[in-house]
This record gives C-alpha cells, sequence and structure tokens, in this order.
C-alpha cells in the first residue's frame, strides 16, 4: 500500500538542538549613534535621515533583540553574530560593490563590534563579512552544518539589504528560515514592510513574542 506523500512546509517550529540565531550587522557601525556610517552628519541631517530608525532601534528592535538572545541562550538555540569588517585595515578584500560604496570597516576597528546591548557570549561565534551576504564572504554554512543546525533564524540589520540577501541565500542551500519581524529594521517603514512582503515566500515571518512562546511552550 503506497503511503501519502509528504507535505513540506516552512512553517515549522524550532527544534532548539537543530536550531541557530544569526544577528546580521548589530554593529557600532550602523546600530550606534557615533558609528561611522555617521560620522560628520551635521545634528539636522542626521535627525532627518536617521531619526526615525534610531528611535526604533532603541526603544523597540534592540529590545527585541534582547529577548530573543535571551530565550535562545535558556533554550539551547546556538546564537551567532555577523558584523561588517574588512579582513585588512584598508578594505582591499572587500566586495566590489562595498568598495563602490565607498564604506570600509578596518579589521579589529570598533565599528565592526557587535553592540553592547547584545555583546557576544564567550564562547559565541561572531564571522566579520565584507560583503552583503554572510553565504558569500564567509564560512558559515561550513560552520553552521558542522553544528547540526538546519533551521536558521534571523534577526538584524538593515532588512532590505543584508538581511534579505541572507534569507535568501540561507533557503537556496537547504536551511528552513524564521525571520523575526520586529526584531529587524531599515531607514523607514515603509521600506521595511516592502522587504517584509518581498521576503515572505522564502521563509516564516513571525514575532519577538512568538518566538518565546515558541521557545517556552506558552
Amino acid at each position: 500500500m503506497a503511503t501519502a506523500p509528504q507535505t513540506l512546509t516552512r512553517q515549522v517550529p524550532l527544534h532548539p538542538e537543530q536550531s541557530a540565531l544569526l544577528f546580521i550587522d548589530v554593529q557600532n557601525f550602523s546600530a550606534h549613534r557615533k558609528g561611522a556610517e555617521f560620522d560628520g552628519l551635521p545634528q539636522d541631517e542626521f535627525d532627518a535621515k536617521y531619526g526615525w530608525y534610531f528611535s526604533e532601534l532603541e526603544t523597540r528592535v534592540i529590545p527585541n533583540m534582547q529577548a530573543i538572545q535571551r530565550a535562545c541562550r535558556t533554550h539551547g538555540v546556538e546564537v551567532m553574530y555577523t558584523t561588517i569588517e574588512s579582513l585588512t585595515l584598508d578594505g582591499r578584500d572587500r566586495s566590489l560593490d562595498y568598495k563602490i560604496t565607498g564604506f570600509n570597516v578596518a579589521k579589529g576597528s570598533w565599528d565592526g563590534k557587535v553592540i553592547d546591548q547584545i555583546a557576544p557570549g564567550q564562547d559565541e561565534i561572531v564571522l566579520p563579512k565584507s560583503s552583503s551576504s554572510v553565504f558569500v564572504s564567509t564560512h558559515i554554512d561550513y560552520v553552521l552544518r558542522n553544528l547540526g543546525v538546519r533551521q536558521l533564524v534571523i534577526s538584524g540589520l538593515i532588512t532590505d539589504q543584508c538581511v534579505e540577501s541572507a534569507i535568501r541565500d540561507a533557503c537556496d542551500l537547504g536551511y528552513l528560515v524564521t525571520q523575526i519581524t520586529d526584531a529587524c529594521l531599515t531607514y523607514s517603514q515603509e521600506r521595511h514592510d516592502n522587504s517584509l512582503r518581498a521576503i515572505k515566500g522564502y521563509c516564516r515571518q513571525i514575532t519577538t513574542a512568538e518566538l518565546i512562546g515558541e521557545l517556552t511552550g506558552n
């Protein structure tokens, strides 16, 4: 007697022993008011371009990141980080796109460090990257497979750039991806919402509260 075909779906609850939380580019360069991304901007220009972003980041998004970090640590989910950081001081190794964009986060610099609010633990993995996708410019796929990770939870910056790149590449490489929608951010609500709609077909999208409830059984 033939068995019914298995239904494939992205809507799979996390199994902590085969899951990892990846924070993308939550670093001084792009998530601290004194980061090089914003260096030299007059206050009025900073407020106009980035006032909403930092208000959301500081009052809502970083607290959500802290909450999912605590929950994942408590329940045995591997916690990992990637930051934009060149392998050299002058950035000669970074992607052509980053060279054209015109920024370089130098090797070992303060800008390349994860922000203090979600600082990595002593035994947590941090991977510096020099392109938009962590899967292109690091060996994260090798590391995840060695860790036995099959489900990847993604939080970070910027929603419609490096976060999207990671989600698409992880999906194509065979990971089940969960995006925490209120623990990602870009420079406007419109851009954030457009990104969530565009990437929805590649991942499961849930909120911070939903992830924590899933892990705690509440």
